[in-house]
């Protein structure tokens, strides 16, 4: 890769990981399913209008904007509510590359090889290190829900790469359109008409800088970066700057929220962050039947990340 590019895949890494210091801070000012509902909706519209339509069936469109939109990010803005540090959530969603690969075996006969399957197994060790530092300290419930999140981006992984979209903003957008209604829906639901239209009335110039950083430079900008450089350099080149993703976001969260990272959280963090390379550098999965994938779809960002990428 090209330093130009380099540096822009760190860019994008850093963005995402800062992310979710920024989702911490929104998270005072907006109730988190509402927050996740207006990230998309800023997100969607009105690019909505001026991208076309996307070039694949409406059920992938559908299939994504759930799992990516409602049951990933609405779980992790649930999970940051309910407590779980930014830092500590920005490496928990890297488990997503164990359920991407179990879902991909099962769905797209992708079958891992014993470097990878080493790597998803020194990977769920470092979950089970920072599952038992917080069940001894921390908010058991909301590190919970960010795993669980980390199941909806893995089914939306494998949707994407069925999909196979050939323009890949498009479909983002697209996509970012579908949980809005659905989020909208479970906010009044679980939040409440009052809480929801107090934060509204309540907006300022923070939440509305907060709305368009995780819409606008998390997800519009960080995704079509990211897109750009999938599309220049082979997946394998690119995907391993994920791994700086929990780097950017545990040590942005010690420096802008004062978070401690305690010695257990270190070594959860080396385990996953090992084991998630390890995985990503082994040699491509086979597929039990042969397919022509003429353009990988990449994963949709951490955030985000808004990875993601994404808060």
């Amino acid at each position: 890769m090209r330093p130009s590019h380099i540096a822009l895949a760190v860019l994008v890494t850093a963005i995402w990981g800062v992310n979710f210091v920024v989702i911490d801070v929104g998270l005072d000012h907006f109730p988190p399913l509402l927050f996740s509902a207006l990230r998309f909706l800023v997100a969607a519209l009105p690019a909505v209008f001026f991208v076309g339509r996307p070039k694949v069936a409406w059920k992938w469109v559908v299939g994504v904007g759930l799992a990516l939109g409602v049951m990933k990010f609405g779980l992790l803005f649930v999970g940051m509510n309910q407590g779980l540090p930014a830092g500590l959530s920005s490496l928990v969603l890297q488990i997503q590359a164990v359920f991407t690969a179990l879902f991909a075996f099962v769905a797209l006969g992708e079958r891992p090889g014993r470097i990878r399957l080493a790597g998803m197994l020194v990977a769920l060790a470092g979950i089970g290190v920072a599952a038992a530092d917080e069940g001894a300290s921390g908010p058991l419930l909301g590190f919970t829900l960010v795993v669980v999140a980390a199941v909806g981006w893995g089914v939306s992984n494998v949707l994407t790469r069925k999909a196979a979209p050939s323009a890949p903003y498009t479909f983002m957008v697209w996509t970012s359109a579908v949980p809005v209604l659905p989020l909208l829906a479970l906010s009044l639901t679980f939040e409440g008409w009052d809480r929801d239209t107090q934060a509204l009335a309540s907006l300022d110039w923070t939440g509305a800088g907060i709305i368009a950083f995780v819409a606008w430079v998390t997800t519009l900008f960080g995704f079509g970066a990211w897109s750009f450089l999938l599309r220049s350099h082979p997946a394998s080149s690119v995907a391993p700057f994920t791994l700086l993703v929990p780097v950017f976001g545990m040590s942005s969260a010690a420096l802008f929220l004062g978070e401690s990272v305690s010695p257990l959280r270190w070594c959860a963090a080396a385990l996953l962050v090992g084991g998630v390379a390890l995985a990503s550098l082994a040699p491509a999965p086979r597929n039990r039947a042969v397919q022509r994938v003429d353009t990988p779809a990449p994963a949709l960002p951490v955030e985000d990340h808004e990875a993601h990428a994404s808060r």
